[in-house]
C-alpha cells in the first residue's frame, strides 16, 4: 500500500482508509471479514462518524475488532461528530466532548487517533472548539484533529484558534465529482465548470500540508449510487474497463489510481464492506496513471477542457 505524509507531520498513513459507515448492515463476524481484507491490503485506517445509523456501525466495528488478532496501535481509528440527526450541527464544547466519550465506549477504545468535525457549524465558536480539543488530547482520549468539508475560510477561522495542527478535511472527490479540479482548468472562462465551489481548498491544502481525505470516491451525486458498472455512464465505465484489462485489475482499482495520480497526495476513503472491492480497490494504489490515462477518464466521465 502507498503511504503518504499526514498533514504537516513526519508519520506516514496509508493512502487509502476504510469508511465504515455501512457496518450496520454486516453481522460481527462479516464485519471482521471486511476489516481484515483492508488490514490485509495495506489498510490500516479506520474512518467512523458517530451519526452513521445512530452508532451502530461504530457498535459492530467494536465488537468485531475487540475479538481480533490486530493489535490496536498497529491502527489509525478515526471517527467524526458534530452532526446532530435531523436537528442541527453542534459544535459546542459540552457536544464535543460528550460524543467522543460515547464514540469510545461504542468502539472499545481507550483514544481516537483523530477526531473530524463533520460538516461546519454556522453557530462555531473556534475558542470554544479549542477548549474542547485541549481537553481531550489532555486526557489522551484523541490524538490529532481534522474537518469534514469546511471551506478554506472556514478552515482558516477554526485553525487560528488552535494550539494543535488541523490535519484532516474531508471534501467529496472521484471521476464523477471533480469540482475542486474543474475550475482551475476553466480559469478565465465564464461557462459552469469555472464556478469556484470549493473556494481552491485544493491549492491550500498542498500550500499547507493538510491532507485532504476523499469521500464517496466511486458515487455519483451525493449518495445516489456508485459510477462503476453503471449503464448510465457508458463512455466512462468503457475507459475503466480498458484501463482495468491494460493494469490486469477491476475497474474500482483504476477509478482510486485516478484520485492517487493528483499530485496532492489525497487519502481515498473506501466505503465498501464487499472484501472483494476493498481488495480490487487497494490494487489502484500500485497504479500510476499516464497523463493522458489520466485525462481520458477525465474527459470520460463527462467533463470537457477549455
Amino acid at each position: 500500500m502507498k503511504r503518504i505524509k499526514m498533514g504537516c507531520t513526519t508519520l506516514s498513513i496509508p493512502a487509502m482508509a476504510l469508511g465504515i459507515m455501512r457496518m450496520n448492515q454486516k453481522s460481527v463476524p462479516e464485519a471482521q471479514v471486511a476489516i481484515q481484507a483492508a488490514y490485509d491490503a495495506g489498510i490500516n485506517f479506520i474512518d467512523s462518524a458517530d451519526i452513521y445509523d445512530g452508532g451502530k456501525s461504530e457498535e459492530i466495528f467494536g465488537q468485531a475488532f475487540s475479538q481480533m488478532q490486530i493489535k490496536r496501535e498497529e491502527m489509525f481509528i478515526q471517527s467524526k461528530t458534530g452532526i446532530v440527526p435531523g436537528k442541527r450541527y453542534d459544535f459546542s464544547k459540552e457536544h464535543i466532548l460528550h460524543s467522543v466519550d460515547e464514540i469510545l465506549e461504542r468502539m472499545q477504545l481507550d483514544y481516537l487517533d483523530s477526531l473530524v468535525l463533520h460538516r461546519p457549524d454556522a453557530l462555531m465558536d473556534p475558542e470554544e472548539v479549542a477548549e474542547a480539543f485541549d481537553q481531550l488530547q489532555a486526557a489522551g482520549k484523541v490524538r490529532f484533529f481534522g474537518v469534514s468539508n469546511f471551506d478554506t475560510a472556514q478552515f482558516k477561522l477554526l485553525q487560528s484558534c488552535l494550539s494543535q495542527r488541523l490535519m484532516f478535511n474531508q471534501l467529496q472527490f472521484s471521476l464523477k465529482h471533480t469540482g475542486m479540479i474543474d475550475f482551475g482548468m476553466h480559469m478565465n472562462m465564464v461557462d459552469k465548470p469555472s464556478v469556484d465551489r470549493d473556494s481552491q481548498f485544493l491549492d491550500y491544502a498542498r500550500l499547507h500540508k493538510v491532507t485532504v481525505q476523499a469521500w464517496s470516491p466511486f458515487q455519483y451525486g451525493m449518495f445516489e449510487g456508485t459510477f462503476i458498472d453503471n449503464d448510465g455512464f457508458p463512455k466512462l465505465n468503457q475507459e475503466l474497463q480498458k484501463l482495468a484489462d491494460k493494469y490486469e485489475v477491476g475497474k474500482n482499482a483504476i477509478a482510486a489510481a485516478w484520485i492517487l495520480r493528483h499530485p496532492a497526495n489525497i487519502q481515498m476513503l473506501v466505503g465498501s464492506m464487499n472484501p472483494q472491492h476493498i481488495r480490487d480497490s487497494a490494487k489502484g494504489a500500485k497504479i500510476r496513471l499516464t497523463r493522458q490515462e489520466w485525462y481520458d477518464l477525465y474527459l470520460a466521465a463527462g467533463n470537457y477542457l477549455p
